[in-house]
């Protein structure tokens, strides 16, 4: 049995282990700390994967590593092993060139620090053989989507697109038999990632974590081609045939999370000035949309493959992930849940895992609920604790739908917390999606946010092809689908300007309690949908423990809160 901790330090940090190639335990540091997007040293989510799976720091394997760079804090939180000889992932030709400007990651400290511990905080322990493995960023992100695909037979074209991590913000390999053969690769010179977020510091919004925002704008606006010339790469065939300098990013460490800056923001604002935030945000959608087809059909084609695996943060991008699909251009569309850089994690210990041991079969794609799980004893001891009022109901489900039948919004906790950034039926603020104000409603009284910003549906899978336009199975809410006219004022409130929703498809063997309360909230009005957004409000991390979902409950709008 083979034992791998995968820890990212950096902007959303998160650890996660890996067990005989299948993720057991997965979570960001956010969520234990409350601070959004947490880049400290994840000592909260490393506890929790090592007692959740009940294995002890002694008996791992091996750390994995998601960076070329290992910064000082692995030796202060771990007693690393004597004869410490870190072993590098395969070599990509940016590690080759040894150009510091093309190593650095905005994620490096500039000038390493030596932390130290104080008496009461233990190093934890490792076997004097326990393997200290450094993953390529790059390399770590493409394992997180092929090895969780599950399936390993023919060509796989494995593509991953974020800002930039260890000098690289562009790769493609060819996943062949179980393992990753590198095709090419592009520097920060690139960077569709860079470019997107660039747009959405001008727009106000927060750099490497607010780009979704823009997305969801974009939908009101049109495109205006050519109002960004000069400021993204482009692709043709292929190939990178215009790159653009975007500097050297700038950096604010605000509470564990980074604020990030970039130069090109500034000028961009001023374009700004002559056009609507609608448009400016569609004209950015389009370039990378177009950008991407330029990138990723050509190889497809050179490949003749029509299975695609996508990580990286680009791909939270569920607009562009749906224009991919639509093409035509594939019949298999895998990326990975969680393809920002908190699913670097599982991403580095997966790999070392394969390779560790390379005749294991590849796992079953995961469900995504990885993280912490309470039961019921504990659960009432939080509400007797608080002296609140509360009832047992022998029918969870059935009660449920009544409620929100009832156009009740209805806070839903349970069983293990999601890992990534969806809320998938465990962590979740649901309503009815049957009237158009409910959108308004809950952006106002419980999100508190902008009021442009969409829902999502949860419907039953059996379901899908009479709500969805050539759907596929969706469970993670990560491509966006067209709505069928007959069904679009049928749920307004989860249909987005453009007519498109972001859906979860669900399983009654994944979730059985969830669908059930989707399939009574159907007997009841017609419809096998329900909005479901995450169960937090805007600018925090999604609640993790019933303590904070007491507290959420009590500072928002909510009217009901159903746990366990």
């Amino acid at each position: 049995m083979v034992k791998v901790l995968g820890i990212r330090f950096g902007h959303d940090a998160a650890a996660s282990l890996v067990v005989d190639g299948r993720i057991v335990a997965d979570a960001q540091e956010e969520r234990f700390t409350r601070a959004k997007n947490d880049g400290s040293f994840p000592l909260n989510a490393i506890s929790y994967c090592l007692k959740s799976a009940g294995v002890t720091s002694a008996e791992l394997d091996a750390l994995a590593i998601p960076s070329l760079y290992r910064p000082p804090e692995y030796g202060c939180f771990f007693r690393l092993p004597k004869d410490d000889t870190t072993r590098p992932s395969p070599s990509l030709r940016s590690r080759v060139k040894h150009r510091m400007g093309a190593y650095m990651s905005p994620d490096r400290p500039a000038v390493p620090s030596s932390p130290s511990l104080p008496l009461y905080v233990e190093p934890l322990p490792l076997r004097e053989d326990c393997q200290i493995l450094q993953v390529h960023h790059h390399l770590a992100h493409a394992s997180s989507a092929y090895y969780t695909y599950g399936r390993h037979e023919g060509d796989t074209l494995v593509a991953t697109l974020d800002g930039r991590g260890d000098g690289v913000s562009v790769a493609l390999w060819r996943g062949e038999k179980g393992r990753l053969e590198p095709l090419v690769e592009y520097d920060g010179f690139a960077s569709l990632g860079w470019f997107y977020s660039a747009v959405t510091e001008a727009l106000d919004w927060r750099h490497g974590s607010d780009e979704w925002k823009t997305m969801g704008l974009a939908p009101y606006g049109t495109p205006q081609p050519g109002l960004f010339d000069g400021f993204h790469p482009v692709f043709r065939d292929g190939e990178l045939v215009v790159g653009h300098d975007f500097g050297t990013p700038g950096r604010w460490l605000d509470h564990g999370a980074n604020h990030y800056h970039l130069d090109d923001a500034a000028a961009l604002k001023e374009i700004l000035g002559t056009v609507s935030r609608e448009d400016f945000a569609a004209e950015a959608q389009r370039v990378v949309e177009e950008q991407m087809e330029q990138l990723l059909f050509p190889w497809l084609e050179r490949l003749g493959t029509r299975t695609l695996c996508c990580a990286g943060g680009v791909f939270l991008n569920v607009k562009m992930n749906q224009r991919i699909w639509y093409s035509g251009k594939v019949d298999t569309q895998w990326i990975f849940p969680n393809p920002g850089d908190s699913g670097l994690a599982a991403g580095a210990a997966l790999w070392a895992s394969f390779s560790l041991e390379p005749d294991l079969h590849p796992a079953a794609r995961p469900d995504m609920y990885l993280g912490p799980e309470f039961d019921r004893d504990e659960i009432r001891r939080v509400l007797e604790d608080r002296k609140l009022d509360y009832s047992f109901v022998s029918d969870v489900p059935g009660v449920a739908a009544e409620y929100l039948a009832d156009n009740k919004i209805v806070a839903w906790f349970q069983g293990r917390m999601e890992s990534g950034p969806r809320a998938l039926g465990h962590r979740s603020i649901l309503m009815s999606p049957l009237r158009a104000e409910h959108k308004d409603i809950i952006n106002a009284a419980v999100k508190y946010r902008e009021a442009f910003r969409p829902f999502c549906p949860s419907l039953l899978w059996e379901r899908a092809d009479d709500y969805l336009v050539d759907c596929r199975e969706e469970p993670y809410m990560i491509t966006s689908f067209d709505v069928r006219p007959e069904k679009r004022d049928a749920i307004p409130a989860v249909v987005h300007v453009d007519g498109t929703v972001r859906p979860q498809t669900v399983r009654r063997e994944t979730n059985p309690m969830y669908w059930e309360l989707i399939s009574r909230f159907e007997d009841l009005t017609g419809e096998a949908v329900i909005l479901n957004t995450s169960f937090n409000v805007k600018g925090e991390p999604v609640i993790c423990t019933p303590r904070e979902a007491i507290r959420c409950f009590f500072d928002t709008g909510l009217d009901v809160l159903i746990m366990g």
